[in-house]
């Protein structure tokens, strides 16, 4: 059975020889939210732009609804909504006639109907007469991305959707492009935000330097990134570790006045709550703690240095 878009072995070189992607395979469902997680210069806008036509790949295949996007270019960019991570908009239009026009920029008639329905969906439909100068950042993405489904795309990308945008707006957003999945939508998003994908996502692909490092179930990789750093200070300092403490991945720092735990989340029998039951057994005050989770970049440096570790 064909996917909704099949990726082989793309690759991406500019003329000063730069390698943007390297041999790229990735298969994507029909109907599933696919996150690709990656830095900036990872690689992620130039592997949509390539999907989308934007970018001429330099080598490989790549087929959306079974539809080459080379040889059939129009018709593959007639089923592929995209919205990208520059704002790009006619300040002084207003949003209904912006949406409206995209539609009809790809060949479809006036459908009120549909353009309504989307502006609804979208949290749009009170703002449908105001010019886009009158809107917030987020107003706009939402905008960009009425304009990508007003001719019913049967995929949508979207490139740093929440960029920009602040946190209430963004779970809100992340609401809004669950729906859109069950109307049947393959939607491909890329994002700095593990929480984002965590939220959304049904797999992940995480790139770097133009190579697909691993692609995972959502839930699997979510495991994997589940390493965290707990910091204790102690009302006072130790000068070793007690050994009742043995069995945790512990270190001292700050001359002995600060205990560090690293911990998967997952692994209950080494967790921090046994950590601090066992501090208090042990009659180890403490005056204050934090919590830290891995961050991107250090999964990436992680991935770097043992790439089989995935």
């Amino acid at each position: 059975m064909s996917k909704a878009i099949s990726i082989k072995n793309v690759s991406k070189t500019y003329q000063n020889g730069f390698k943007a992607l390297d041999r790229i395979d990735l298969d994507i469902e029909y109907g599933e939210i696919f996150a690709l997680l990656g830095p900036n210069g990872a690689g992620k806008t130039t592997l949509i732009n390539s999907i989308c036509g934007i970018v001429d790949f330099t080598s490989g295949s790549i087929r959306v609804f079974d539809l080459d996007t080379r040889q059939d270019y129009r018709d593959v960019r007639s089923i592929i909504g995209l919205v990208p991570q520059e704002l790009t908009t006619d300040a002084f239009e207003t949003v209904w006639n912006t949406v409206s026009f995209s539609r009809e920029l790809f060949g479809h008639a006036p459908n009120p109907g549909i353009i309504e329905e989307t502006l609804r969906r979208l949290s749009l439909w009170d703002k449908r007469n105001e010019q886009l100068r009158a809107l917030s950042g987020g107003m706009k993405r939402r905008v960009m991305i009425a304009k990508a489904l007003s001719h019913e795309p049967l995929v949508l990308f979207l490139d740093e959707p929440t960029a920009g945008v602040d946190v209430e707006l963004r779970k809100s957003m992340w609401s809004q492009i669950s729906e859109l999945r069950q109307t049947g939508v393959t939607i491909i998003l890329t994002t700095h935000y593990i929480e984002e994908a965590e939220k959304m996502a049904d797999r992940v692909g995480v790139i770097n330097q133009g190579e697909l490092m691993l692609i995972e179930e959502k839930n699997t990789l979510m495991h994997k990134l589940g390493k965290k750093t707990l910091s204790i200070t102690l009302a006072e300092p130790l000068n070793s570790i007690p050994q009742a403490l043995d069995g945790f991945t512990l270190g001292l720092s700050n001359d002995g006045r600060e205990l560090v735990f690293h911990f998967d989340e997952f692994d209950a029998p080494k967790g921090a709550d046994k950590l601090l039951e066992l501090l208090y057994r042990e009659k180890i005050s403490c005056s204050d703690m934090a919590m830290r989770q891995s961050t991107l970049e250090e999964i990436f440096v992680e991935l770097l240095n043992n790439p089989h570790a995935s």
